[in-house]
C-alpha cells in the first residue's frame, strides 16, 4: 500500500462497514459513524503490519492486514460495488498462505456476530467459530456480539 492508496482505503474500508453494519444496534448513531469514518482514514498512516490491497478495474477494491499476531488476519473490507466477485476470497487465501510457511498451526479472524457475509466467507475458506460473545468495542464506543473464527492448518 502505499501513501496514495490511503484515502482510497479508508473509503473502502468506511463503505464496507456501513453496508455490512446496516441495521445494526448502535451503527446509526452520528458519535459511532464518526469513530468509524475516523477510524478507517486514520488507520492506513498507523498501521502496523501487513496491509495489502486488492485492485479491481483499476480501482482499490478491498484491503486486508495482518496486525497485532503473526497468525491473525486483522481486517478484510470490500468495497460494497464489488462484493461477490472473489474479491474477499482472494485475500483470505493470500493471507493463508502467508501464515502456515510462518509455522503457524492454527489462522485466526474474528468480526461482528451480525456480519453473515463475513461469516459465510470465512466458513467457505475452512474457518469456524470457537466463541461467541459481548466485546467493547473501544473506537466505536458500543458494545458489540463478536465471533472468533479458526482455522486449522497443515
Amino acid at each position: 500500500m502505499t501513501v496514495a492508496d490511503h484515502h482510497m482505503v479508508g473509503d473502502v474500508g468506511f463503505a464496507a462497514w456501513k453496508s455490512s453494519g446496516a441495521g445494526e444496534a448502535g451503527f446509526n448513531r452520528a458519535d459511532v459513524i464518526e469513530g468509524a469514518r475516523r477510524a478507517f482514514f486514520d488507520y492506513p498512516a498507523t498501521a502496523k503490519g501487513d496491509v495489502i490491497v486488492a485492485e479491481f478495474e483499476g480501482r482499490i477494491a478491498g484491503w486486508r492486514a495482518r496486525e497485532n499476531k503473526p497468525n491473525y488476519i486483522s481486517d478484510i473490507w470490500i468495497d460494497p460495488a464489488c462484493q461477490g466477485r472473489g474479491i474477499g476470497s482472494a485475500l483470505v487465501r493470500y493471507f493463508i498462505e502467508r501464515i502456515a510457511p510462518d509455522g503457524f498451526k492454527v489462522a485466526k479472524i474474528h468480526t461482528r456476530a451480525t456480519n453473515g457475509g463475513a461469516i459465510r466467507l470465512y466458513e467457505r475458506a475452512g474457518f469456524s467459530i470457537v466463541w461467541r460473545g459481548e466485546k467493547f468495542d473501544a473506537e466505536l464506543g458500543i458494545p458489540l456480539e463478536k465471533v472468533h473464527l479458526e482455522k486449522r492448518l497443515g
